[in-house]
């Protein structure tokens, strides 16, 4: 690391004009989350492999920047010559620079890889000490890194209409009503899943994300796309020629962006297009996601003519059409199972089992991000990824996270559940009811439409606050349609942006809170879910009301709730939802599997009425008396009973649990 960060330094004195700072963001040109390995820039000169997080490399200091999901993590990977910053608790890294490099300082990034908000934001802060915001003519970071892996060589696949549920001509004719509503004449389109969504088009270029490296131009009248043509096969090629949309080589989109500002742009098939009438007024102004469009593309572009705002693409993007919403649904149903067995079991060959029984179904494409496996402490670094060299053994006396999720044609998965093998700890059973209480809660809410996720976030949180009890990352994310696992533009979370756009009906969402103790373990629960219209008694204000629907399918461990803890209400959900996830999975499992779904999903209340019955029988062999019995509420015991008892199961008496041992 020492030696990168030597290399960087010398290119940074002798760049013209000399760098006093140099800022590596994890983005890629597209404003990425989840980039290739060829962009994974950030993480090549800090050794951090989280997925968000800001690199800032000065004369003589190296810091990152990353959020509450990566801290522990951070720690783990960082050297001693980087320093970790804590966003929510430390400077912004704007602020940071502004404070502490000096007047006039010049501070290099890659125009390619920070957004319009974020280099328009800098600039801001910079200007109090006449600072300079630098756009680099190359990476710097790609001089440096010679082991560089190659760009990805990958075909382009069309995405199926039975699959996309929308034509590309549906979507165009959309959009250009927008365009025309806005008083614009283009749109620039960076966000690979907008490309993707757009052309009903998918790809192997990014992991875990089945998106192609592109971009996008559509006017009134015609519609280009940017890619590597070796990537293009014939078939596909006439695809395009079919819809009237123009190939251009991926690289000439910075030139085209230039000829779409002065006019110029035009495309062979503009004719077969229907022209719209349009004002004069009409024809100046572009429109340019601030958030998605790298500031290389919008440097191009006269600021005063550019319309900067949220990509019209998005909201439709995630609101999911019929075939959409029943896709999304199969693909959180099991289907087929393979029967290979593993003979030691970690986080990582446990995390290789789920793999391969997801691998078996239907329309599998692949994982929708690395699945989170962790056993105890590591639980607690909240976007853990085993290692197979030093990942730990699966331990029947801690607690077990796992998050995982799929990529199908016809949907995206996601979900999370946190188990216990042995006797969880009364500190751990109560923090797992909190985290179930508050995803019940959010899961269970009815709101007035217009209601975004900044004000149901606290849903999931109030049980935790209860006991000075937090998590540090948002509560719930939308999901893509064989598309990013986490899409925008709505969120459930504290921050800010979450205000930014309601909730509306054919939205997905998750519901996702979680705790974490540092050194101890991590709980975390998420279901998928759809918002639907709700019928209410009453609408005040004639607003109409929202609720969630669930479409993950996988019972809670009984072992791990205090059931004293919840009220009515929230049993008699969990027995519902239990219910149903033993009707909806029951078809899939051999007879084994079922018996082990019964007693999981069995209702809370007739196991207390099973367990009392027990406690009856065996009164003398325990010594019970009458008076003991009457002064101790069967809720209340906690007594743990031989193997032997019920069908070779163990019986958690204060739980309710049966658990096969």
């Amino acid at each position: 690391m020492s030696e990168i960060l030597s290399s960087l330094r010398s290119l940074m004195a002798s760049h013209s004009p000399p760098l006093d700072a140099l800022v590596v963001p994890s983005e890629d040109y597209h404003q990425s989350e989840y980039v290739s390995a060829r962009d994974k820039r950030r993480e090549f000169v800090s050794g951090f492999t989280g997925s968000a997080g800001l690199a800032l490399i000065t004369k003589n200091e190296a810091r990152l920047w990353t959020d509450g999901r990566y801290f522990l993590q951070a720690i783990q990977q960082l050297s001693d010559e980087w320093t970790l910053m804590r966003m929510g608790e430390d400077p912004l890294v704007e602020v940071w620079m502004s404070d502490n490099l000096s007047e006039g300082a010049n501070i290099g990034v890659d125009p390619w890889c920070v957004s319009v908000d974020t280099a328009n934001r800098w600039g801001k802060a910079f200007a109090k000490k006449s600072q300079n915001l630098i756009p680099t003519t190359t990476d710097l970071v790609d001089e440096v890194w010679k082991s560089r892996p190659p760009a990805e060589m990958n075909t382009l696949i069309v995405h199926p209409l039975e699959f996309a549920g929308r034509s590309v001509s549906d979507k165009l004719t959309d959009l250009r009503a927008k365009l025309k509503q806005e008083s614009a004449r283009g749109l620039v389109i960076a966000a690979l899943d907008e490309v993707a969504w757009l052309y009903n088009i998918r790809g192997t270029d990014v992991a875990y994300c089945p998106v192609v490296h592109a971009f996008a131009i559509v006017t009134t009248d015609s519609a280009f796309l940017y890619v590597d043509k070796k990537k293009v096969s014939s078939e596909v090629s006439e695809y395009f020629k079919g819809l009237g949309v123009e190939v251009e080589e991926y690289t000439d989109v910075i030139s085209d962006v230039a000829l779409l500002a002065s006019k110029q742009l035009f495309s062979s098939f503009s004719s077969k297009i229907e022209d719209m009438e349009i004002d004069s007024d009409q024809t100046d102004r572009l429109w340019v996601d601030p958030a998605s469009c790298c500031y290389a593309l919008y440097s191009k572009l006269d600021a005063d003519k550019v319309l900067l705002q949220p990509s019209p693409l998005s909201l439709p993007k995630a609101l999911k059409n019929p075939v959409e919403l029943e896709g999304l649904k199969k693909a959180h149903a099991n289907k087929k199972k393979p029967t290979s067995e593993t003979s030691k079991l970690t986080e990582v060959t446990v995390s290789d089992k789920l793999e391969s029984l997801r691998a078996a179904k239907e329309h599998f494409r692949g994982l929708s991000f690395p699945t989170i496996s962790s056993v105890g402490s590591n639980a607690a670094i909240i976007h853990y990824s085993p290692e197979p060299e030093a990942c730990a053994e699966m331990d029947p006396d801690k607690i077990y996270l796992c998050d995982s999720g799929a990529q199908y044609l016809d949907g995206t998965t996601d979900i999370t559940r946190t188990v216990h093998f042995g006797k969880p700890s009364a500190h751990e059973k109560d923090c797992y009811t909190a985290v179930l209480k508050g995803h019940v809660a959010l899961g269970n809410a009815r709101f007035p439409k217009g209601t975004n996720g900044y004000t149901l976030d606290i849903l999931a949180r109030a049980p935790l606050w209860k006991f000075g009890l937090d998590y540090r990352h948002g509560t719930g994310h939308g999901v893509g349609s064989y598309l990013f696992v986490h899409e925008g533009p709505h969120q459930v979370s504290f921050r800010p942006s979450a205000r930014n756009v309601p909730l509306q009906a054919t939205m997905t969402v998750t519901d996702e809170p979680g705790y974490y103790e540092d050194g101890n373990f991590g709980i975390r629960l998420e279901n998928v879910l759809v918002v639907n219209d709700a019928e209410t008694e009453f609408n005040f204000g004639d607003k109409g009301y929202l609720q969630f629907e669930h479409i993950t399918w996988a019972p809670y461990q009984v072992k791990l709730i205090d059931l004293k803890q919840l009220t009515r209400e929230e049993i008699d959900w969990l027995n519902t939802y239990h219910l149903k996830c033993k009707d909806i999975l029951a078809p899939f499992l051999n007879q084994a599997e079922m018996e082990w779904l019964k007693k999981a999903t069995e209702p809370f209340l007739d196991i207390l009425s099973h367990l009392f019955s027990f406690f009856v029988i065996h009164h003398s062999l325990h010594r019970f008396n009458s008076l003991f019995l009457s002064n101790n509420p069967i809720a209340n015991i906690n007594v743990v009973r031989e193997a032997d008892a019920l069908d070779g199961c163990s019986v958690w008496v204060s739980v309710g649990l049966i658990e096969k041992t």
